[in-house]
């Protein structure tokens, strides 16, 4: 399974609202400045971000976005599942989906695909958006000049 640029982006955009949102809403634009991301690819992941319930928009001069919850009830799970999709290794696996190939009831390889898919749901579950922004602020202690720019993977 890889990430693509939504999930590692929209995942940056949340930490990034979560540092950034005291009692104002942030804008599209200063996310896009921090971030490096351009501004409509941006606007299309938060307005995933937004039909999934993670974030919430507010309109008018001091408007932009917001949280809909605390960050210590988003899991990382969460987001990426909104912008990603379902994180199953293979279609086989996918949850509540009917993907059975013919061979299913002699696979001996879907076992492995679905401890994969299992191990992989329980870790981004276990990590909530809290966690990184610690590492975020932890992180900006020790480097003076850190910030969240560039992609790191």
């Amino acid at each position: 399974m890889k990430i693509s640029t939504k999930g590692k982006y929209g995942l940056r955009a949340m930490i990034d609202l979560a540092v950034n949102t005291d009692d104002y809403c942030v804008s599209i634009t200063s996310i896009a400045k921090r971030q490096n991301i351009s501004e409509p690819y941006l606007e299309q992941l938060i307005a995933t971000l937004k039909k999934a319930g993670l974030v919430t928009s507010t309109r008018g001069a001091q408007g932009g976005y917001r949280l809909s919850r605390e960050p210590d009830k988003i899991s990382v799970g969460e987001i990426l599942r909104a912008l990603e999709g379902n994180l199953a290794p293979v279609n086989c696996v996918i949850e509540d989906e009917s993907n059975e190939c013919e061979n299913s009831q002699y696979c001996v390889t879907k076992v492995i695909w679905q401890r994969i898919r299992d191990s992989i749901n329980n870790v981004v579950d276990g990590i909530m958006l809290s966690h990184l922004v610690d590492d975020y602020i932890e992180k900006s202690k020790k480097f003076k000049s850190f910030d969240m720019k560039g992609d790191c993977c």
